[in-house]
């Protein structure tokens, strides 16, 4: 048999596989990315297997329970009834046939591309990987990404990409506990690094997503997903400083967005807020920007709308502290309770929440913090932010007992008209308070 023969074989072998539901499906990283694709192959038929360093969260999911909240312990007991398992030893590796590589892609102290995580990971896996697989990264990155990191590693023992192993690219689309959409309904854009490996990634999503987006190459698939965020976050920063105008010239900005949302076409409405929250939109905008910078390119639009987002917790601190002023009284030594922490409302997902930010520069100027949030009973343990508190129940008392209450994530379970009633001062970042109240402050 000659060797373009083998390679045909090699790949008809995992597209049969997949195709017929035999394939083992490898989900490397449990978080908020692994876990919904997890439990969607498991759902439709497939073997999964799961891997993450985490050793307190294999051994809850192997007991049945999920630690993110809008994931129900009935689902993940489910999956184990299905035989999914979760495990610390990336030897298992080997018993994959289609990998996913869902973990974090943050940003180092230089606001650059931290790839730690996806160099490691795919350095761990390297020496039990095989013929006859199908890796596909699904991290939120930077283009160039898959091609210069993470083939060299899959290529190390002597495999060949587009041959003997197949790479792709398919950026992950997960937007918790909206209802609306689900793993499966949101389309997903699929990059291989040849053709060969395109076609095992359409295989590996086939059955899994409903609709398959291919594009021409991993680059094309990374810059794709780079270009859903950034244009989020630029519109984002937009708004961000409208708001600060129309708050100079006494103008809801509300009011102004509930208007322009009327226009059936041409206007997409984007809300402000206390800063940029989620893994993905405070981040990729530097992803692009700092790769740009190899190819001599300023992002000068892309870097503007950063800086503004950036800056929002400083504005609503700073509405803060005026408004504790015109009261007589200073942030030091005042009480001050942050109403959600979470980034996003009726979610209890932590990960670059300006609710933190500001809850940071409340401790460092001497305020006396505590926070809210029935998502987030404990303050959880983070990379680079470390706070000893619980949520406190909102009760009359405990509302009077502030000297500001900061309205950072708007949840649902919150009772508005009580906290408007009872609280003395309300700065308010999410628009909530339409009425303007002589307590509310908007921020």
């Amino acid at each position: 048999m000659n060797a373009s023969s083998s390679q045909k074989m090699c790949l008809d072998n995992l597209l049969k596989k997949l195709s017929d539901k035999t394939a083992v499906i490898g989900i490397v990283g449990l978080g908020y990315v692994g876990q919904p694709l997890m439990l969607r192959y498991s759902e439709i038929g497939y073997k999964v297997l799961g891997f993450d360093l985490d050793e307190e969260r294999v051994r809850q999911l192997n007991s049945g329970h999920s630690s993110i909240e809008h994931i129900e312990d009935a689902r993940i007991g489910q999956a184990r009834e299905n035989g999914f398992e979760a495990t610390t030893d990336f030897l298992r590796i080997a018993e994959a046939d289609g990998i996913m590589l869902c973990v974090p892609t943050p940003l180092n102290k230089y606001r650059e591309p931290d790839m730690s995580f996806v160099t490691s990971t795919c350095d761990q896996i390297a020496p039990y990987l095989r013929e006859g697989q199908v890796v596909a990264l699904e991290s939120t990155t930077y283009p160039g990404t898959t091609k210069d990191e993470v083939l060299p590693r899959l290529e190390r023992n002597g495999l060949k990409a587009g041959e003997t192993i197949f790479a792709v690219y398919s950026p992950e689309r997960e937007d918790p506990a909206n209802a609306d959409f689900t793993t499966h309904t949101i389309p997903k854009v699929v990059g291989g690094h040849t053709e060969a490996c395109l076609e095992a990634g359409l295989a590996l999503y086939n059955h899994a997503i409903d609709s398959l987006v291919p594009v021409s190459s991993t680059e094309t698939a990374e810059m794709t997903k780079l270009l859903e965020n950034i244009h989020r976050a630029v519109n984002i920063g937009l708004v961000n400083e409208m708001k600060i105008v129309a708050d100079r010239m006494g103008i809801d900005i509300f009011e102004v967005i509930k208007a322009a949302a009327t226009k059936p076409f041409g206007f997409t409405p984007y809300y402000p807020g206390p800063g940029l929250g989620g893994h993905c939109i405070p981040i990729d905008p530097f992803y692009l920007t700092w790769k740009a910078r190899e190819y001599g390119v300023n992002t000068r639009f892309i870097e503007l709308a950063g800086e503004i987002n950036t800056a929002m917790p400083d504005y609503v601190f700073g509405k803060l502290a005026s408004a504790l002023n015109e009261r007589s009284k200073s942030v030091r030594g005042s009480k001050i309770m942050v109403l959600g922490i979470a980034y996003k409302k009726n979610v209890d997902d932590m990960r670059e929440s300006p609710s933190v930010a500001l809850m940071e520069k409340v401790r460092d100027r001497g305020g006396v913090l505590s926070y809210s949030d029935p998502h987030v009973p404990v303050f959880p343990n983070m990379r680079e932010h470390q706070f000893d508190l619980s949520s406190e129940a909102l009760t009359p008392d405990v509302l009077a007992a502030q000297d500001a209450i900061i309205l950072a994530t708007n949840h649902d379970k919150f009772d508005y008209e009580m906290i408007t009633k009872h609280a003395q001062l309300i700065i308010d970042t999410r628009g909530v308070y339409v009425t303007g109240a002589k307590n509310v402050v908007r921020a």
